[in-house]
């Protein structure tokens, strides 16, 4: 996420922090290498040029110059400065006076608004809230169907109508239905073009006038950078929209569109997406993506991707086990799933302060390979040989990498690193101190 730009930006950054003293001169050169950053990333040229001037007037300011660390407070403006441009904190979706609360989203056609729809759904069920999903694009012929299918997946109710002709139809009888069955809020999945024409927008209004929207949502696709934004503001401009849901951050290397869309229309990004699947939906915070874009990690949401993948429970049998030695390959193997649930693991080493700076760290496509091939031989041992591995002799090792697809030496490998592991935590509880956790271990990143 955003990779060149942050590696462009802590360059320029390392540049600065080696003088002892700055001048306005040293800080000029390191502004126009961040302004050429900016531009390069898709950042809207209005944008970074008060961008820059804000940050520049501040950066030659007293309390900078004269600092005992005036690099580092350059950096501090920049962080306060990009954070601010972002929306400065997270902002929350608005509640109607009267239930239910109505979230109509908007957007082009290919955004990813049916799925966003599905992931928002999720993420309001895991808060309490017992949101309709209503299908309420009758344009394009799969759409219906797609959304029955994520709310079936969910377990979420979904509202269609087949053979309606209608939108503003549909969507009033959505929330009248919702209404009387107490299910709140209602999710409304509208119709999109591959470009705004008259017409969607004509239909887009009409919805708003009849059912009067809580938030107006565009869901908008971050990989495409000004043109996201200039839709964004086509949208705003008819719509008046409360709100943004970037899709597609993860794989967005520039971030040209997250930069920008809040400076340009005023509008704040409320949500992001940050992978396919259906809990890849997040609540954006400007000041941990700062954190991220200048190599600073994002611990508070790593802390909140652990707490849920990890069970509370699991985590406490676990630790009993590890106390009594007990910690089996069937063990290990929930682990393996446990980290694997927090998501991608390029994205984990991005919340890890300073580690996404580091050079010569695995390929993450490789680091989730190893991480499969492991959980597969686990899988293809019997129950007795996951509680005790040291029955496994040299035949059942040969069967176990040929049920596995893999390769003895590959069995060979990961018997070695849990027995290892084992010794390690033995010497721990008993007392041993300056001891390290051994570096090839099957889920080390370092």
């Amino acid at each position: 996420m955003f990779q060149a730009l942050s590696d462009r930006l802590n360059t320029i950054f390392k540049q600065l922090r080696g003088h002892g003293r700055l001048t306005e001169d040293n800080i000029a050169e390191a502004l126009r290498e961040v302004r050429l950053a900016l531009l390069e990333a898709d950042v809207n040229f209005k944008v970074v040029r008060s961008f820059v001037e804000k940050v520049r007037e501040r950066a030659i300011g007293r309390d900078v110059l004269e600092s005992l660390t005036p690099g580092q407070q350059v950096v501090k403006v920049v962080y306060e400065e990009l954070t601010a441009l972002m929306g400065g904190t997270a902002t929350r979706l608005k509640v109607a006076n009267q239930a239910p609360s109505v979230l109509m989203l908007v957007g082009l056609q290919g955004s990813g608004k049916t799925t966003t729809a599905g992931k928002l759904a999720r993420l309001l069920r895991e808060e309490g809230q017992q949101p309709l999903l209503v299908a309420a694009d009758l344009q394009r012929p799969a759409a219906q169907d797609q959304l029955a299918t994520l709310g079936e997946s969910l377990g979420v109710e979904v509202f269609r109508s087949p053979g309606a002709t209608s939108a503003v139809a549909v969507s009033r009888e959505a929330v009248r239905q919702a209404r009387s069955r107490l299910l709140d809020p209602v999710i409304l999945d509208t119709a999109g073009r591959l470009h705004i024409d008259e017409a969607l927008m004509q239909e887009l209004s009409a919805i708003k006038a009849e059912v009067k929207p809580t938030e107006i949502l565009m869901v908008a696709d971050a990989m495409t950078g000004q043109d996201a934004v200039n839709s964004a503001t086509a949208f705003h401009q008819a719509l008046a929209l409360t709100g943004y849901i970037l899709t597609k951050l993860d794989g967005d290397t520039r971030g040209g569109a997250a930069l920008s869309i809040r400076a340009v229309t005023g509008v704040p990004i409320k949500f992001v997406g940050v992978g396919e699947k259906l809990d890849a939906l997040e609540v954006f915070h400007p000041d941990r993506l700062t954190s991220r874009i200048l190599g600073m990690g994002d611990i508070l949401s790593l802390v909140e991707r652990a707490e849920q993948a990890v069970d509370a429970k699991q985590a406490e049998k676990l630790q009993k086990k590890l106390k009594a030695q007990t910690f089996s390959l069937e063990d290990f193997r929930e682990q393996l799933r446990q980290v694997r649930g927090m998501g991608p693991l390029d994205q984990l080493v991005g919340m890890i302060p300073g580690l996404s700076r580091m050079k010569g760290l695995p390929d993450s496509t490789e680091q989730e390979r190893e991480l499969k091939r492991v959980e597969a031989i686990i899988d293809s041992m019997t129950p007795r040989e996951r509680q005790r591995p040291e029955i496994i002799d040299g035949a059942r090792r040969k069967r176990i990498a040929g049920g596995s697809g893999t390769s003895v030496q590959d069995v060979n490998r990961l018997l070695k690193q849990f027995s290892e592991m084992q010794k390690v935590v033995r010497q721990m509880l008993q007392g041993g101190k300056g001891r390290r956790l051994p570096r090839n271990l099957p889920f080390s990143i370092s």
